[in-house]
């Protein structure tokens, strides 16, 4: 092949006599020592395990947003026109062997929820020079390595003690990073899971406390206090056994729920209630949820929490949820994933998605068609500027 049409940062080859980098990235760099690995600060086992696996709020609310991102369909378009079929659509439809489109960017947003970045590896040779096959990496098995200029010279990626270095200098690149917003990070990702970790750690210690309480290792039901006729209140251990046996034959389980109890020789029942704070607990819990689904975005509304009423109704929260939540993500990663691609192909193409396959989105959607449509002042081709279409082709 000739000339790159892209190269790196939007660079094209040959390049010119002048390179351009960022003053700040050679700062970066240096902070971090050229050629070496740039480690996570953060421990992304242990937050997957506590707020993901163990968590039933934060698996909900990661499944919830990758699923209903998963599903958004997808427009490929360059600058005039609408594609229904390209190569780019066909790579996407089936990027591997394995999986198809929507278990590959369930998987690529569930690692961008979790741990703040996202991995795309592009493997073989497919047509117009796009990859083969598309496959998502593990977060937690990347390391970056920065140049000179602060920007990722090579990706390693380690399993089992063993290393692969992908190569970052050449063009296309093999890897597509896509790192959500980190106000301390030159180089990483934050997710919401580490924002939401202290409430994480609350909701699964509450929910510790009340299994504790389950189990009746938290606080008795009551107690039996025993005063003897010469004021001692303690049992022969004929009859500590014998009280035993008959607390556990005739007054516990199911079989035996109401039945009164019969006390001799001294015996008095003192019942044990739970306080004000013990009961706090509940509260304390449903706050940690509320807080956990605030920070991946999700209304609480969707995930069932009662007590919330920041919305109307389910509509509008679910709205709110699509709005907020779901279509800026779909957004960020089809722009990265088409810029990858694009130069891959060797032509610009552009990934958004189609607000109007949205069913959630499907009374705002009729509302703005019916505002341009009734809109004398403008022209066809305005309108369809207006509602994100491409321009008709001429005759």
């Amino acid at each position: 092949m000739g000339l790159r049409i892209f190269g790196r940062r939007g660079q094209t080859v040959p390049a010119p006599a002048e390179q351009k980098a960022s003053a700040a990235g050679r700062v970066a760099a240096l902070a971090y020592g050229s050629g070496r690995a740039v480690w996570s600060p953060r421990d992304v086992s242990s937050l997957t395990r506590a707020g993901f696996i163990a968590n039933p709020v934060g698996f909900r609310a990661v499944r919830l947003i990758a699923e209903a991102a998963a599903a958004v369909p997808v427009i490929c378009q360059d600058h005039a026109r609408r594609f229904d079929t390209h190569p780019v659509i066909e790579l996407l439809r089936r990027p591997n062997v394995m999986v198809g489109k929507a278990e590959l960017f369930e998987a690529l947003y569930g690692q961008i929820l979790l741990t703040g970045d996202g991995y795309l590896e592009a493997v073989g040779q497919g047509q117009k020079g796009l990859p083969g096959e598309l496959h998502v990496l593990r977060s937690d098995r990347m390391v970056i390595v920065p140049g000179d200029d602060g920007w990722p010279v090579a990706y390693e990626y380690s399993v089992g003690g063993r290393k692969h270095r992908f190569d970052m200098t050449g063009s296309p690149d093999p890897i597509c990073h896509i790192r959500s917003f980190h106000p301390m990070d030159d180089h990483y990702g934050l997710s919401p899971l580490q924002a939401a970790g202290v409430a994480v750690d609350v909701h699964n210690a509450a929910s510790q406390w009340s299994k504790g309480l389950l189990d009746n290792a938290a606080r008795p039901s009551g107690a039996i206090v025993y005063k003897g006729a010469d004021g001692q209140g303690l049992l022969s251990p004929e009859q500590y056994e014998r009280l035993v046996d008959e607390m556990e034959t005739h007054h516990q389980g199911a079989r035996n729920a109401g039945r009164p109890m019969l006390l001799e020789g001294g015996l008095d029942w003192k019942p044990m209630g739970f306080s004000p704070a013990d009961m706090e607990f509940r509260e304390t819990k449903q706050a940690a949820a509320r807080e956990i689904s605030i920070a991946f975005g999700v209304p609480p509304m969707l995930m069932g929490i009662p007590g919330d009423a920041t919305y109307a109704n389910y509509q509008e929260a679910h709205r709110a949820f699509y709005r907020l939540t779901v279509l800026p993500l779909v957004s960020r990663v089809s722009a990265a994933v088409a810029w990858w691609l694009s130069e891959h192909l060797g032509a610009e193409i552009d990934l958004k998605p189609d607000l109007d396959q949205i069913p959630a989105l499907a009374e705002e959607r009729d509302q703005h068609w019916r505002r341009v449509s009734e809109a004398a002042f403008l022209t066809d081709a305005e309108k369809r500027a207006m509602l994100g279409l491409p321009p008709l082709a001429e005759g």
